[in-house]
């Protein structure tokens, strides 16, 4: 058997051998293949690198998405729970109390004495009225007498009589001062508090009020409206409630009707607002009250800072496009869209003014609170 030398072996391994075999022709890349490689991995290197630097110039902006939901425009007010039939018991004269009624939250008719105030100087005026008054009646005894015998002029016992009068008068004033320091039950209901112990001085003052009393349902709200905002409250409608202690559901009222002259110190009007029946919220609360004017439930909003003058700032592929839109609902925090804006459409939020069109940014969706 003839020897084969390396050099021969390999020459026997190769390209042609491996053809003789049946086998096939590895690919020889020709020198134009390397070069175009070479030229699109350059440029498509040159284009990331273009893209990252781009996005580094972009500036980032915080957006928001356009959606489809509900926004009502309301009008703030607030106010306190109060019943729609009550009355203050007030002392007209500044005097000591020297008995009031233990009778909160019980049920009195009207007249009844609630409280009594001090009428002892009053009552020793009444004494020497009622003394005077009856020399006076011992004096005309004596003139009718005497003009009987045409002793004495008829006109000094006219004249007498007149005093007579005129002391009766004096008398009748001096009872009703009297009587007014005996408070009273002005209607019939139930007593909704007392302020003032005996020995206390009952003041004259607005705020002096002794006792409440009342009808404890139906209740209302009275609240104040700003000048600028009651053109648009009307009786009907709807009004949204928040107190501090009630979370368990919301708390609703409408509007039933609004006072003709408003406060020209304070700038405001009042507002009276019916509450349910079965309403959680007691007499003297201090409630905030959203008068609803206006309300969609199917719209689309965006937040209120997302809109400057009519106008949105749109992201679409990195850029930002100005768009003049038509505003319905103001609101709070969002505001209807009605036209040039779809839901899904990204916005800028808030507006920048600092922003031109066709400006590249960085969309970040706020946060939500």
């Amino acid at each position: 058997m003839a020897n084969v030398s390396d050099g021969d072996k390999q020459a026997a391994d190769g390209p042609l051998a491996m053809v003789a075999r049946g086998g096939a022709t590895p690919p020889v890349p020709s020198p134009s293949h390397w070069r175009w490689r070479t030229l699109l991995v350059a440029v498509a290197g040159l284009a990331a690198f273009a893209a990252i630097g781009l996005m580094s110039r972009a500036r980032e902006v915080t957006t928001a998405v356009a959606k489809r939901g509900s926004a009502a425009e309301v009008v703030y007010a607030t106010g306190n729970v109060e019943p729609v039939h009550w009355a203050k018991v007030t002392a007209l004269s500044r005097k000591r109390i020297v008995e009031i009624c233990k009778c909160e939250g019980k049920q009195v008719k009207k007249g009844d004495v609630l409280a009594r105030l001090d009428d002892a100087e009053e009552a020793a005026v009444m004494s020497e009225l009622q003394a005077r008054l009856a020399r006076l009646k011992d004096d005309a005894e004596r003139l009718t007498t005497l003009v009987q015998r045409n002793i004495t002029p008829k006109r000094d016992l006219d004249e007498k009589l007149t005093q007579i009068r005129e002391q009766e008068a004096r008398i009748a004033a001096q009872q009703d001062r009297i009587a007014d320091l005996s408070l009273k039950s002005p209607m019939d209901g139930v007593v909704l508090r007392r302020d003032g112990e005996i020995g206390e001085m009952a003041g004259i003052g607005s705020s002096d009020t002794l006792l409440w009393v009342g009808q404890p349902t139906p209740l209302q709200i009275v609240a104040e409206v700003n000048e600028d905002d009651i053109s648009r409250v009307t009786k009907g409608q709807k009004t949204l409630l928040r107190h501090e202690g009630h979370t368990q559901g919301p708390l609703t009222g409408e509007v039933m009707r609004i006072t003709p002259k408003g406060d020209p110190q304070a700038k405001t009007f009042r507002v009276y607002i019916a509450l349910p029946d079965d309403t959680p919220l007691r007499i003297g609360m201090t409630v905030e009250a959203n008068i609803v004017v206006s309300e969609i439930t199917d719209g689309v909003i965006v937040p209120a800072e997302a809109v400057s003058e009519q106008k949105v700032q749109t992201v679409d592929n990195g850029r930002v496009t100005t768009r003049p839109v038509e505003v319905g609902i103001r609101g709070s925090g969002t505001i209807e869209i009605r036209s040039a804006l779809k839901a899904g459409d990204v916005v800028v939020s808030p507006f920048d003014k600092t922003l031109k069109d066709g400006a590249l940014v960085r969309p970040v969706e706020a946060k939500r609170k």
